[in-house]
């Protein structure tokens, strides 16, 4: 375990004597990393008490607990590590009462858009290593219908999958278990027609599938626009004007190659979205079902410092 060094002059990769920080909350899925969310969570919270860090460790039981015990932390609290997927760091964002406070993410999902982006790191002694080191990234949140949004909205058949994935859901998932029912939204699903406005002004056309990201990766192997700021006040829009099964493959394909947007599929830039249909269709927000169409999308102007690598080390 690596602990907090105390020589002056300490060889280069080890911790600092000082850490920048004195109160820490450490929110964990126990159930995340198939199963072994509890344990590397109790192991991070004990390697931050021995680097002088006054920790506490709260374990997550059901959807929403991250949120309300983050809303809650005590005033003195000024670093908080999220332990999980993107559900649970969507939680903590959203529970955020400060700004100011550090946020650090230990990867432990089925996804994790975010730590792919960043190249955060699995294991407890590089996460600590990070956390310690106070390197920070600004990032920029959005609200969709009133949920807080820091990773992706989707509206059209990934929401239709995710939305299939929970109703049959009994446990931990993988990667694998998105595989029936989006073959079964493939075959059942109806195309849409979504009508879109962008920061207050109409696209011509109609889509089959829109997505607005602030992030590189979308549906754990697709990549997108590798020049998007997480911090510039704008989602990247990415248009998709069908829907139908020939379509999507080309867009897969493409996504895997990374060259999304292109072969069809436009991208823009905006603050703020709407997104209608005549008959209903269903929404995404970050990887969970949220409902169906109307979608109010808009770039809040509020932003997390999250702890990350230090790309120049």
């Amino acid at each position: 375990m690596i602990r907090a060094m105390s020589e002056p002059s300490p060889e280069p990769g080890a911790l600092p004597a000082r850490t920048p920080y004195r109160n820490a909350l450490v929110v964990a899925n126990p159930i995340a990393g198939r199963g072994k969310g509890e344990h590397a969570a109790t192991e991070l919270a004990e390697a931050l008490r021995n680097a002088g860090i006054a920790t506490e460790l709260f374990l997550t039981k059901a959807r929403d607990d991250a949120r309300v015990r983050v809303r809650c932390a005590d005033p003195d609290t000024d670093l908080i590590v999220a332990v999980g997927g993107d559900g649970t760091i969507g939680e903590v964002m959203a529970g955020l009462m400060s700004d100011d406070i550090s946020v650090g993410i230990m990867p432990m999902g089925t996804s994790n858009l975010l730590g792919l982006d960043l190249s955060l790191p699995r294991d407890v002694d590089s996460v600590l290593e990070v956390l310690l080191a106070g390197h920070t990234q600004r990032i920029d949140l959005s609200e969709v219908n009133g949920h807080v949004s820091f990773l992706c909205t989707g509206v059209g058949i990934d929401a239709a999958t995710v939305r299939a994935l929970e109703k049959r859901r009994t446990g931990p998932i993988s990667k694998l278990s998105y595989a029936r029912p989006l073959l079964d939204c493939l075959w059942n699903f109806s195309k849409p027609k979504l009508s879109v406005e962008v920061d207050g002004k109409p696209i011509e056309g109609t889509f089959g599938l829109v997505v607005a990201c602030n992030t590189i990766h979308y549906a754990s192997y697709l990549k997108l626009a590798r020049d998007r700021k997480l911090d510039d006040g704008l989602y990247e829009v990415y248009l998709f004007p069908s829907a139908s099964g020939l379509s999507l493959l080309t867009y897969a394909i493409r996504g895997l190659l990374g060259r999304l947007p292109g072969g069809g599929c436009t991208m823009v830039r905006a603050t703020s979205l709407r997104i209608t249909s005549d008959e209903p269709v269903p929404y995404q927000v970050d990887g969970d079902y949220r409902g169906e169409t109307p979608v109010e999308f808009r770039v809040t102007g509020r932003q997390v410092k999250l702890l990350v690598p230090n790309r120049e080390s």
